[in-house]
């Protein structure tokens, strides 16, 4: 069975939406128990903001609130749904997602090239099964790099709070990074990370639209 096809059979697995049908979606593979174990103990959880698990796109749960707490639980993080660890759920939450949105399942960010390549990176290096670190940790380290030197960005203040977006290319396929405050006068923290076929638009819709964006709480 095909690592893919192993997600869909968890997913499956968490429909069901009890604690029991969530651990076993989690136990049947134990590398993302793993991963979440090696983020939380290195505090990795604590670079990414606040997030609710209803795509603001569709209106429904992105994961069942059994899984949701099953994952937050593992991650020692605190956390009354819907709004959790944007990392957390961002990241694995989505590998084990089948809710269906205008831009195809939530993990096949992870799970095809296309956002790495976006990154900058080989087209393997975010696969969410491979590699020498967490997905976590790649994804945050990907994102950082393009904070660090960003091709365009934007900043804006709602109700006190910072956001910014980060895009990787100025044409074509680009990254988009978003952060958001979760107070004011604190720093903007990561809240997620994907791929845009065309960087202008999302750019133009911030700067035009100063909301909280893409799922941040």
């Amino acid at each position: 069975m095909s690592e893919i096809d192993q997600l869909t059979r968890a997913a499956t697995l968490a429909l069901a939406d009890t604690p029991a049908s969530a651990h076993a979606a989690l136990d049947s593979i134990p590398w993302i128990g793993s991963a979440i174990d090696d983020d939380s103990a290195a505090r990795r959880f604590d670079t990414w903001g606040r997030s609710t698990a209803i795509d603001e796109n569709t209106g429904t749960a992105v994961i069942p609130r059994a899984l949701f707490d099953v994952l937050h639980d593992r991650a020692g993080i605190e956390a009354t749904w819907p709004v959790g660890n944007a990392g957390l759920l961002h990241c694995y939450g989505y590998l084990l997602s089948l809710e269906a949105t205008p831009y195809g399942l939530k993990r096949d960010r992870w799970v095809h090239g296309e956002l790495a390549r976006a990154c900058g990176l080989h087209p393997d290096a975010l696969l969410p099964w491979a590699g020498d670190s967490t997905l976590l940790a790649r994804a945050t380290s990907a994102a950082s790099a393009i904070l660090r030197a960003p091709a365009s960005d934007a900043v804006q203040t709602i109700e006190g709070r910072d956001t910014r977006v980060a895009l990787s290319s100025t044409s074509g396929p680009a990254a988009l990074v978003y952060l958001a405050a979760p107070l004011p006068a604190s720093a903007p923290l990561l809240i997620t990370l994907f791929p845009v076929a065309d960087p202008s638009a999302p750019l133009d819709e911030f700067r035009a639209a100063p909301n909280l964006r893409w799922n941040a709480v």
